[in-house]
């Protein structure tokens, strides 16, 4: 089905009919039917076939064929706490999903600031992050810089310069931190 369907998409993109295409790939429109409605699997000499008269690598016509597509639901609440440098300071940290065989590693975090402290943890590690303030105003240090974060702000940074909250100005505090981290 998975073949089918990219055929029939590379078709359509060229605005050819099923009969035009069945005609270039010496092709009946009947088996060229079956192939894209999944009721048939080509053989080989028929892709080869279908890729030429279509203009692509064979290969392009297995690019959807048993990939997957994963995706992490968490309901409201129920992310799951992580310890940190920093959680036992105050800070709540919740993993609400996490990328499963992807070129980077991609977390994000609903992080929770609670109480005060005299000393805040300053992180440095590979890849870039993103912050979106949801509640509260915070002071956050990054690479010598503090920038002033209250609702609706957001800060996107490259995370192996040292950054983490400076000042907590109004609490509670909470936002969302997304991290990509290249795969290793």
């Amino acid at each position: 089905m998975a073949i089918g369907k990219q055929v029939r998409e590379f078709r359509l993109r060229l605005r050819m009919t099923v009969a035009e295409l069945a005609r270039m790939s010496g092709l009946s429109s009947g088996m060229l039917s079956k192939i894209e409605n999944g009721q048939t699997a080509p053989s080989l000499a028929t892709l080869h076939a279908l890729s030429a008269a279509l203009n692509v690598p064979v290969t392009a016509l297995f690019r959807h064929f048993e990939e997957r597509h994963d995706a992490a639901h968490v309901k409201a609440g129920e992310g799951l706490p992580i310890e940190r440098r920093g959680s036992r300071s105050g800070h709540v940290y919740q993993l609400l999903g996490h990328s499963i065989g992807h070129q980077q590693r991609v977390e994000p975090f609903l992080i929770t600031l609670t109480e005060s402290s005299e000393v805040f943890p300053l992180f440095e590690h590979e890849g870039i992050e993103f912050i979106y303030m949801l509640e509260g105003q915070i002071d956050y240090h990054h690479a010598g810089k503090t920038y002033r974060l209250v609702p609706g702000d957001s800060l996107f940074f490259d995370s192996a310069a040292a950054h983490g909250p400076e000042n907590l100005i109004e609490l509670p505090i909470k936002f969302l931190s997304v991290i990509v981290h290249p795969q290793e």
